[in-house]
């Protein structure tokens, strides 16, 4: 591991937290570090995000009936949306697969 020093390389610091996040071995190691990492207000997003990216793709219901489901914004409802169905990161879509591939198994 290279001596750490204080950057502001938005790359470097991407890296090294996803290095942090593949650490936690269990369901309760990782609530622990996203409880430390991030506020309420951010887990709560992110939670809602991920839930929101299951719901579009494992659903019929439109945007409106999973905002008022969730109580999510249909503006991020929208963006969920964009990112699992057009956008070339396909994280939501990776990590749906490989849920579903581990229920399946």
């Amino acid at each position: 591991m290279p001596p750490l020093s204080p950057t502001r390389d938005v790359d470097a610091l991407t890296d090294q937290l996803c290095d942090a996040l593949l650490t936690p071995r269990s369901r309760a190691d990782m609530q622990r570090l996203l409880r430390d990492l991030c506020t309420p207000s951010e887990l709560r997003a992110l939670a809602e995000r991920w839930h929101v990216a299951r719901l579009l793709d494992g659903t019929e219901l439109s945007y409106r009936e999973i905002h008022d489901g969730t109580g999510v914004s249909t503006t991020t409802i929208v963006r969920v949306g964009r990112f699992l169905r057009q956008e070339p990161h396909q994280g939501y879509r990776s990590a749906i697969d490989a849920l579903e591939s581990v229920d399946a198994g």
